[in-house]
C-alpha cells in the first residue's frame, strides 16, 4: 500500500493556557502516531487574527502538523477527536502531493 502525506492545520482557542495548549498538541501528535501515522513536522504558527469571527473569537493559535500514513486511520481519528475537543475552533486536513 502506498504511503500518503497529509497536512493538518488546526486552531486552538486563544484563552487556552500555555500548558493546556502543549497538552492539546501532544494529544494530537500522539493520536497520529497511535493510528499508524509517522510525524514529519509539528510546529506552532502562533496567534493570528481571523478575517471573521469564529465562535465569538477574533483570534486563535494556529498549529500545523505534517505526517505520512499508509491508510486514513490517523486522519479519521484526528477528525473525530478535534470535533469533540472544546479547545479546537477549526481544523483542516489536506492530502499533499508526493
Amino acid at each position: 500500500m502506498a504511503t500518503t502525506k497529509y497536512e493538518v492545520t488546526y486552531i486552538i482557542k486563544p484563552d487556552v493556557s500555555e500548558e493546556d495548549k502543549k497538552a492539546v498538541v501532544d494529544k494530537y501528535d500522539k493520536a497520529i502516531a497511535d493510528n499508524g501515522g509517522t510525524m514529519v513536522e509539528s510546529k506552532d504558527w502562533g496567534k493570528r487574527h481571523f478575517a471573521y469571527e469564529i465562535d465569538k473569537y477574533r483570534e486563535g493559535t494556529y498549529h500545523i502538523m505534517t505526517f505520512t500514513a499508509d491508510n486514513a486511520d490517523a486522519v479519521n481519528e484526528f477528525g473525530r477527536l478535534s470535533k469533540i475537543d472544546n479547545a479546537i475552533l477549526r481544523s483542516m486536513t489536506v492530502k499533499l502531493d508526493k
